[in-house]
């Protein structure tokens, strides 16, 4: 540590920490455009200026390194000419934008000028004008407003590894722009928007749609997949207008995936806001009571082991513990949370989460990929895994994957084969990975999803184990097993025991026949042509989806912005959202219909209230009174997922989404995630600005 005075106020700080970080370690504000503390320093804005005692003129506190004894002084003239002075550079060719760009109101620029601009300018001659470059669908520019912090250009290169941002010319002719004008290839590029100081990179989406200050901010979980990143959503009246990332380090660091942010204006497209029924083979829509009525008439004389549910992936644990509770009280035991018919065992939570957490990928020395694209799946954790493979330094973090990848990680992978035939090698030591794992001191796996819908899934879960006992993956201090899951309301489901009981049917049982009544509780992930002709489908859920269009009853419900509910990320914390508007219409939450209905049918679930329903989930796992933390399990006493190592096949993984933008039903309803899904997956990545019209 150093001991540092500044202002008269004495602080220790870090070896090798910066004057700007010692400032604020004092509580002193610096003023900053080009710093920013998850970027590598660049020292371009001058703003930071401080003064050292001693030193011959102030110095850029960002990027000047503290030393013993070191006096600062950060309100002085000498510093407030001297950011006034950079003030009036920087407002030179700013334009006067203010009234009409979407930054106005959240603005680094405005403030700063607000305590350092002057009341005039001595600049007579005319402003520069920067030709707009084309990013994409997503991403908006008016670069005469830039100001050359190359915020953008660090983000793009260091936390995104897509280098598709640069500097052209010097001085007063600088341009910040793409080398080839394409659509950017990141799926963090909105976050370019965030970082941004100014107005010059905004949402092309959210363009002229809403001021700050008319919005009122609610704080939510991510659904898009299941990180769970933390995010707030912004509304107007009775509409989210946009989605913003909130800082969490433990899971998110402040980051956002394109999907979860640009998806929005899918919550208000395609909504189911009344139920219905089908009469004489047409969807009629009718009351509550009707729908209900119709439901319990089917149900009328139907045995509980011909009844089946079927919970999708953007349920709340709430209402799948409702559902599990209703068919319970109907005597089946046919329930499932796995559309896509992965398989885990469930002995242990540690066989079926992210053992080492998501932050703990930085302490990892050592890493193997198994059936699994994080760029695609969770473009949030891949980009810790890129931090990660940064920090290590050259070879410092060697990295494996089995399967191969549809795009670059983002970082320098060895592809060790495309099947899991390659954990053979692995286990008996010899393949040369298996040294590089060995000789880890923290080694650890990800077991993706494309490795848990196949027909060898169990037999892969316990070579991967194995292979973690014998390296040293886990055991005592450290688990280095990870399931890395895609849907936000799995582990939830998993943890509620949404899983066929004992001569229980699973999802595809239901599916082919298996069952006279179907009640899918948000589930669209599969083709509807497996469900028999013959089965009565109740479909629940917040969107006309394909399941929607086969449904013999809708019941409209709320989607997660709509509603307070609970989500458990991959890594198995447990995290909740807060209802933002109002559900559209005579749509109602999810486990308020489930209750209702009970009701109706005699079988009356024994909650009335939310946190009532809460308390019988505590009930059913204790992991859910424990909010916003992850309780570590005990890995030295297990002795392995069940399964035969041995049994793996030689087929190939493959990916488990063919359009990473049209993975969920809020996605699907998006206009904006449509055209991304044209531009980046359908008709390939189109150069020009004509790309967009």
């Amino acid at each position: 540590m150093v001991k540092v005075t500044v202002d008269g106020i004495q602080v220790e700080v870090p070896n090798g920490s910066s004057a700007l970080q010692a400032c604020e370690a004092a509580g002193k504000e610096i003023p900053r455009f080009c710093f920013h503390e998850r970027l590598s320093v660049a020292g371009n804005c001058r703003m930071c200026l401080v003064q050292v005692v001693r030193a011959p003129k102030p110095v850029a506190s960002c990027g000047f390194p503290v030393a013993e004894g070191m006096e600062i002084l950060t309100d002085t003239d000498i510093v407030r000419k001297a950011r006034r002075a950079v003030m009036e550079f920087l407002l030179i060719n700013h334009p006067l934008d203010c009234p009409i760009c979407d930054q106005g109101g959240e603005c680094d620029l405005q403030d700063q000028a607000f305590g350092y601009g002057a009341d005039h300018s001595r600049y007579q001659e005319a402003k520069r004008a920067v030709t707009d470059k084309y990013l994409g669908p997503l991403v908006k520019t008016v670069m005469t407003r830039c100001i050359q912090c190359t915020r953008c250009v660090r983000f793009a290169t260091e936390i995104a590894g897509v280098p598709e941002l640069g500097a052209v010319s010097r001085g007063e002719n600088m341009e910040i722009t793409n080398y080839v004008e394409k659509a950017l290839t990141s799926e963090l590029s909105g976050n370019l928007i965030d970082i941004c100081p100014v107005g010059a990179l905004t949402s092309k989406p959210y363009a002229f749609v809403a001021r700050p200050w008319e919005l009122k901010r609610t704080d939510s979980i991510d659904v898009s997949d299941a990180v769970g990143t933390n995010i707030g959503l912004h509304v107007r009246g009775s509409a989210v207008l946009r989605i913003v990332p909130r800082v969490n380090d433990a899971v998110n660091e402040e980051w956002l995936a394109d999907k979860g942010r640009f998806s929005v204006d899918g919550l208000k497209h395609r909504r189911l806001d009344r139920p219905w029924v089908r009469v004489h083979g047409k969807l009629q829509p009718v009351s509550w009571q009707d729908a209900f009525v119709a439901i319990g008439r089917r149900l009328d004389g139907v045995a509980g082991e011909r009844i089946g549910a079927i919970a999708g992936d953007l349920c709340d644990a709430e209402s799948m513990m409702a559902l599990k509770d209703l068919l319970t009280a109907l005597g089946s035991k046919n329930i499932d949370c796995r559309q896509d018919g992965a398989e885990y065992d469930l002995s242990s939570r540690a066989y079926y989460t992210f053992g080492s957490t998501i932050a703990g990928i930085e302490e990892a020395d050592a890493l193997l990929i198994v059936g699994s694209i994080p760029r695609q799946e969770a473009p949030v954790l891949n980009a810790r895994i890129r931090k990660r493979f940064l920090a290590a330094g050259r070879g410092g973090f060697p990295i494996g994957m089995i399967g191969v990848p549809t795009a670059d990680p983002t970082y320098q992978a060895q592809v060790l084969g495309d099947g899991p035939a390659v954990l053979a090698g692995l286990l008996d030591g010899s393949h040369p990975f298996a040294g590089t794992l060995k000789a880890a001191k923290r080694p650890m796996i990800i077991l993706g999803h494309g490795a848990l819908v196949r027909d060898d899934a169990r037999a892969i879960q316990a070579a991967c184990w194995a292979l973690a006992r014998e390296v040293g993956a886990v055991g005592a201090g450290w688990n280095g097993f990870n399931v890395l899951h895609h849907a936000a309301g799995r582990v939830a489901g998993l943890d509620l025991g949404l899983v066929p009981g004992p001569g229980g049917r699973s999802a595809a049982g239901m599916m082919s026949g298996g069952v006279d009544v179907l009640w899918l509780l948000g589930a669209d992930e599969f083709h509807t042509a497996r469900i028999g002709p013959e089965t009565f489908v109740i479909y629940q859920g917040h969107h006309g989806d394909a399941a929607a269009a086969r449904a013999d009853v809708i019941l409209p419900g709320a989607s997660f912005a709509e509603k307070s509910g609970t989500y458990v990320n991959t890594e198995g914390r447990v995290q909740r959202t807060f209802r933002a508007v109002m559900p559209p219409g005579d749509a109602r939450e999810d486990w308020r219909i489930l209750r209702a209905f009970s009701e109706v049918v005699g079988k009356t679930l024994p909650y009335d209230t939310l946190e009532a329903l809460r308390e019988r989930m505590a009930l059913a796992n204790p992991v859910f009174r424990v909010i916003g933390g992850v309780e570590a399990v005990d890995v030295t006493g297990l002795g392995g997922p069940a399964g035969e190592a041995r049994g793996v096949s030689g087929a190939p993984f493959r990916p488990i989404f063919d359009d990473y933008y049209q993975t969920n039903p809020i996605c699907r309803a998006s206009p904006t995630m449509g055209e991304c899904s044209r531009i980046y997956v359908h008709a390939g990545i189109q150069p020009g600005i004509e790309a967009a019209e």
